[in-house]
């Protein structure tokens, strides 16, 4: 097997909930040795973010692997180590003089008191990387603010364009904040050690989740900054791009995603309405943008007598965009998963099965690879202690005997 992408990095990760454990994930899959420090016997807060949790083999819960804490973590080792006691401090300091990575996701100066800030361990490991993920940075008005996904969606306008025309504000359905600041993240991280690999020096990363948000604004954003127009909820229309919505059936509802001029033509003519594509009010997309209502209502009156599979058949064999709007369930029993291998199985020593969704990307010398399931809380406590700092037995005793660290 050729080394892995990110074989022999090392990574402390002091990040719990999504965002930064988000992150941490994707490093790990690529070969990254990432030890997850947890506080022991409680450990990362989604672990009890449940039900649904992970069934045992006697059919009940395991009230510390909850969906949303195995949908982070794979890849990871854990160590449990109490950071509020001295020993715990000086014993993150020695990993992280030993590690190229550090991503925690405190308050602004929450590590500052436990020596754990980057100044602090940028004075033991210049060559450090240290991303610190916030809701708001490290610098600013609402610096000092806890911050969630669902208040960055809000504060970031993402709910005010999200919805029915007409309706309330709505959030996306998965925290797209968190999710997007993890990704921003990683990549911060790559540019960042890249750097360090080059120079020697290593850096402090400031990614928070508003200016996240505000960046995934795009071209909504971008409209804004233009001209001054501010957008609002469309529901499933585009703000540029028409017909580009879904469309009820006879069987249900579909969506046709028409992007350009050569797909609407495609359409009409597929459609047995080869005039509508030279019609001037329809021919250009700046047309069809103008006159929406009148060209979705045509669309809407083609559509409405077919059946939806067989439609979205003839459309895609056409060039067409189209596709039908699943459910979670019919998501995963798609011939798409088994086909790309998107659902990975790992199966524990006692015959739990943990399925996880794979990294999307396909890389064709260095691809993700999944070593590991999801830890249990200090898992690998002694191993990682052993590993990185070669600690030895009666050390790892003394530390457990204080209670700086547990082993599971």
């Amino acid at each position: 097997m050729s080394p892995r992408a990110l074989e022999g990095v090392k990574v402390l990760d002091l990040s719990r909930v999504l965002a930064g454990p988000w992150a941490t994930q994707m490093l790990a899959d690529f070969g990254a040795d990432v030890i997850k420090v947890e506080l022991p016997g409680k450990g990362d807060d989604t672990r009890g973010w449940g039900p649904p949790f992970l069934k045992l083999p006697d059919g009940s819960d395991d009230p510390q692997e909850s969906a949303y804490y195995l949908c982070c973590n794979r890849n990871k080792r854990s160590i449990a180590i109490d950071m509020t006691k001295p020993e715990g401090q000086a014993l993150i300091r020695k990993l992280a003089a030993e590690a190229d990575i550090v991503v925690e996701n405190f308050k602004v100066g929450g590590l500052k008191k436990y020596g754990l800030d980057y100044a602090s361990l940028k004075a033991i490991n210049p060559k450090l990387v240290y991303c610190s993920i916030t809701g708001f940075g490290q610098t600013g008005p609402y610096a000092d603010r806890p911050g969630y996904d669902f208040v960055a969606q809000g504060m970031g306008g993402f709910m005010s364009i999200t919805g029915e025309e007409g309706g309330g504000p709505l959030r996306a359905g998965v925290a797209m904040a968190d999710l997007s600041t993890g990704n921003m993240a990683t990549i911060s991280i790559l540019m960042a050690l890249r750097h360090a690999e080059r120079t020697g020096e290593g850096q402090q990363i400031d990614v928070s989740l508003l200016d996240t948000q505000i960046a995934m604004l795009a071209n909504q954003g971008s409209t804004y900054l233009v001209d001054g127009t501010v957008p609002g909820r469309m529901g499933n229309r585009h703000p540029t791009v028409v017909p580009y919505t879904t469309f009820p059936c006879a069987d249900g509802v579909l969506i046709i995603a028409i992007g350009n001029d050569g797909q609407f033509r495609a359409f009409c003519h597929e459609m047995g309405r080869p005039e509508l594509a030279e019609d001037p009010k329809f021919k250009l997309s700046r047309n069809r943008l103008i006159n929406r209502e009148e060209i979705e209502q045509i669309v809407r009156d083609i559509a409405a007598p077919e059946l939806r599979d067989p439609l979205i058949e003839r459309l895609v064999a056409v060039g067409v965009p189209a596709g039908p709007v699943n459910s979670i369930k019919d998501v995963f029993t798609d011939p798409f998963i088994e086909a790309r291998q998107t659902v990975h199985r790992f199966v524990r020593d006692d015959g739990v099965e943990i399925p996880t969704v794979a990294f999307p990307g396909k890389l064709s010398a260095t691809p993700a690879d999944y070593r590991y399931q999801p830890p249990k809380v200090g898992e690998q406590t002694r191993e990682v202690l052993g590993d990185w700092l070669a600690l030895d037995g009666d050390e790892l005793a003394a530390l457990e005997e204080c209670g700086a660290v547990r082993q599971r």
